[in-house]
């Protein structure tokens, strides 16, 4: 057993959920970030300026969605030579037969496997991307659809759900994907990979920007400007150290977006598209996913898009963490980042 340890260690094969649910998926989201993403913004451009050079561009970044998660997995898994090339392939396998948890499934089972038998052999120029494709294409077919139908059936029934019951849901999912995009976890991964959009896409946008925003304003007098823009166009992940330590801090925020969800979805009606719903407001993406669902939607959109994502968590997030500054359950450097 212990040789086994020792192989594992050698191989740089870290079998914990933390590798697998934080570090792969914070890596898979980086590489939505670097292709569908920036894609889906240029098509954006692209159709709203005629300029058939951004509708180019998207459809190149776009293609690239499969290759640029299985890089940024094989990456950040600690891949190197020909395997974490090799993973190029399943990337794209997994993407085309199971979307983008396709993709991620192939590629962590291919990538492991390639590891164990990289350089292990004289030919390791054909049996590691022999091994890498084979594994992780035959993952993609057995597992790539039923991945993509389980998923999107729960991204429907969260949508569908939101549809009947706007109050409640605009409630359930702010502030339950506020609190993933500030766990060390990926909420834009999940949000896509589970195709949020639509009225939840809203809510969870809605829920993410408070979480950032609001841990923005609520720790500028520890952080000053820095810390605003860290959090507030970053992200909010880097109050986790100062949740641990203290819990209560999380409560304006969480309070907050479970406002600002219910005004997303009953009264503005904001939609959001999935690459959007779980970002907030990181680089803007939250706020250009709503326009991008809602290009038609007038001054109401824009008026509810400034308020839900920007006024709102500010304004309520600093009353909430004024009273519970007031009663001792928040003190003075409870909220410090190195920034």
């Amino acid at each position: 057993m212990s040789k086994f340890k020792d192989f594992l260690q050698r191989k740089k094969i870290d079998l914990t959920w933390k590798a697998y649910f934080v570090d792969a998926l914070g890596a898979m989201a980086l590489g939505l970030f670097a292709s569908l993403l920036i894609g889906t913004i240029f098509q954006t451009l692209g159709d709203k300026t005629g300029i058939e050079a951004f509708v180019t561009i998207a459809k190149y970044a776009k293609a690239a969605t499969g290759a640029a998660i299985a890089v940024a997995i094989a990456y950040k898994l600690g891949c190197e030579g020909l395997v974490l090339f090799s993973a190029i392939a399943v990337g794209i396998a997994g993407n085309e037969l199971g979307g983008p948890m396709g993709a991620y499934a192939a590629v962590i089972v291919a990538i492991e496997l390639g590891k164990m038998v990289y350089k292990e052999t004289q030919v390791d120029i054909l049996v590691t991307p022999a091994v890498v494709i084979i594994s992780g294409v035959l993952v993609a077919y057995a597992v790539g659809a039923p991945i993509n139908k389980v998923m999107t059936a729960l991204g429907a029934f969260i949508e569908n759900a939101t549809q009947m019951q706007p109050f409640l849901m605009g409630i359930v999912v702010s502030v339950v994907i506020g609190m993933v995009l500030t766990l060390p976890i990926s909420s834009a991964a999940i949000c896509l990979a589970i195709g949020l959009g639509g009225l939840a896409g809203g809510a969870a946008t809605a829920g993410c920007c408070a979480q950032m925003i609001g841990f923005a304003v609520l720790s500028f007098r520890e952080n000053r400007w820095g810390g605003l823009v860290a959090q507030g166009l970053g992200t909010s992940m880097l109050q986790m150290g100062n949740i641990v330590k203290n819990p209560k801090t999380w409560i304006p925020v969480l309070l907050t977006s479970a406002i600002t969800g219910p005004i997303s979805t009953c009264v503005f009606h904001l939609e959001n598209i999935p690459i959007g719903s779980g970002m907030g407001t990181c680089g803007l993406v939250g706020p250009i996913g709503i326009y991008t669902a809602m290009p038609d939607g007038g001054a109401n959109m824009w008026i509810g898009m400034l308020l839900v994502c920007f006024v709102l968590p500010a304004v309520l997030t600093w009353l909430f963490g004024l009273i519970l500054r007031k009663i001792g359950w928040i003190k003075e450097g409870d909220l410090k980042i190195d920034c």
